[in-house]
């Protein structure tokens, strides 16, 4: 079983399902942290309401007993005990601790330690665990609480208010007030159910809207893919429609169409190119054919050298045309070039052109250069590219023809200049097609096969160069740029 299958199983695999499931993910992450921070925030902004209130009903109950006044037991929301050295049961107590029993014994401890009167302390305390079965209304038994107290001393009263609050003269009152955490609890569970109730609502609305949204989206790409699917290799002339919106459905719909466009252009160019490789291929057969029939035909008024050099002539020319088409193919694979060395084109032009075949026309063919010019690449291709050039300009030249090398900076330029009719200026690019030729009347025999400056400008560029024809007002010149290398090491 593939190990991937349990998890597709789960996963969903359209691109709006995933999209709406990590956008609710997201926001869920998101709301959670949000949640998380309100439920802190709002305990705490709870806590102090809680603390401002316990505050404000212990200065209350310190008002009354610097009074004289006993407080009622009823009289305040919060639970509060009065305690005081030697005396076992509570001065005054209410507001739910009525459950301890605190007119037995009170319930928090009296002050060991007389602090100064006015200050107010804060500290947890834990509540005693109730002996009767009654049951206090907040439950604080066995309970830690944050407790606020302030200390009162009797003998800053008068004896008259001592004995009203029923204390010695010399007792240490004081005064303690519980704070309840119902005020934040409260405010926090609010909080949690409605931030729960909105979270859950939110992650809904936000999966469906981003799942339409998406969808809504994806309807050119659709569209783009239906057509895209009706496009074969051998008619690519389909060509998707780009939408005005302006954004990336049209970035890709505009590359989409360029590349039908380059699949256009290159299955035209290999029908063409194919037709053109069966004509320059058909012609030197039917040759070869007709000379052959016929000298089978009349064996005994046959010229049999001159048949047999007619037939080795067309043999050749037929193995050349098949080797540039090889040539060719291997170029169009864009393979890159085996083992690259560093190669002397100085050195290179000077051997072609001391060993360069004579002509049956006088014709001079000189090489200047000043220095060694290295480029790195493969010495066969090389030589493949300047023969082909050389050719092509012996072919046209009337009687000279000069190769020139020079380093420039970063790059090498090597040109190649014969004083023939040149080319029309119009015919500077198309004279590096494949198969063209611009001097129909020439002879075939002598013209080639109209293959050397394409395969000449493919070689070029597979070694990062340029092949272009540069304008001269006489002959035709090819300047061929490559780029310099180090010289090696020891020359």
């Amino acid at each position: 079983m593939n190990a991937t299958e349990p998890r597709r199983r789960w996963w969903p695999r359209s691109v709006r399902a995933r999209t709406a499931l990590a956008a609710a993910s997201a926001a869920a992450v998101i709301l959670v942290g949000i949640g998380w921070w309100l439920h802190h925030d709002g305990y705490r902004q709870g806590t102090q309401i809680a603390e401002g209130q316990a505050e404000q009903q212990l200065w209350a109950l310190v008002d009354q007993l610097n009074g004289g006044v006993v407080p009622a037991r009823r009289s305040t929301a919060l639970p509060y005990e009065v305690v005081a050295t030697g005396r076992r049961t509570a001065v005054a107590y209410g507001g739910g601790m009525d459950a301890f029993d605190p007119g037995t014994r009170h319930v928090l401890p009296a002050p060991s330690e007389a602090r100064e009167p006015g200050s107010l302390t804060i500290l947890p305390l834990r509540m005693p665990v109730r002996d009767s079965d009654s049951r206090d209304r907040f439950d604080m038994a066995g309970r830690t609480y944050m407790v606020m107290f302030a200390d009162i001393s009797a003998d800053e009263l008068s004896s008259d208010k001592a004995a009203a609050l029923g204390v010695a003269a010399d007792a240490h009152l004081r005064v303690y007030v519980v704070v309840l955490p119902n005020t934040a609890e409260a405010i926090a569970k609010t909080t949690d159910l409605l931030l729960l109730r909105a979270g859950l609502v939110s992650l809904v609305l936000i999966a469906a809207v981003t799942y339409f949204a998406v969808r809504i989206a994806l309807r050119p790409v659709e569209a783009i893919r239906v057509l895209t699917a009706s496009v074969t290799a051998s008619h690519p002339r389909e060509r998707v429609t780009v939408p005005a919106t302006g954004h990336e459905i049209t970035a890709l719909a505009t590359t989409i169409n360029t590349t039908l466009q380059r699949l256009d252009n290159a299955a035209a160019q290999q029908r063409r190119f194919v037709a053109d490789a069966a004509h320059e291929l058909r012609s030197p057969l039917t040759t070869l054919l007709a000379s052959l029939e016929v000298a089978l035909a009349y064996p005994e008024r046959t010229d049999w050298p001159a048949a047999a050099t007619t037939a080795a002539r067309q043999t050749r020319r037929l193995q050349a045309l098949t080797e540039d088409l090889l040539l060719l193919a291997r170029l169009d694979t864009r393979t890159p070039t085996a083992d690259p060395e560093t190669v002397d084109l100085t050195a290179l032009a000077s051997q072609l052109t001391e060993q360069y075949p004579r002509t049956e026309r006088p014709l001079t063919l000189t090489c200047d250069s000043t220095a060694p010019a290295h480029a790195h690449g493969n010495l066969d291709e090389y030589e493949r590219l300047l023969r082909n050039l050389i050719d092509n300009a012996a072919r046209h030249a009337a009687h000279r023809i000069q190769i020139t090398i020079r380093n420039q900076d970063d790059w090498v330029v090597l040109t190649v200049h014969d004083d023939g009719p040149g080319v029309p200026a119009e015919d500077a690019e198309r004279i590096f097609e494949r198969f063209v030729r611009l001097d129909d009347a020439r002879s075939r025999d002598h013209g080639g096969t109209g293959l050397g400056l394409a395969i000449a400008r493919d070689l070029a560029h597979r070694h990062r160069g340029t092949l272009t024809l540069t304008p001269r007002t006489l002959g035709a010149c090819f300047q061929l740029r490559l780029p310099r290398a180090p010289t090696p090491a020891g020359k």
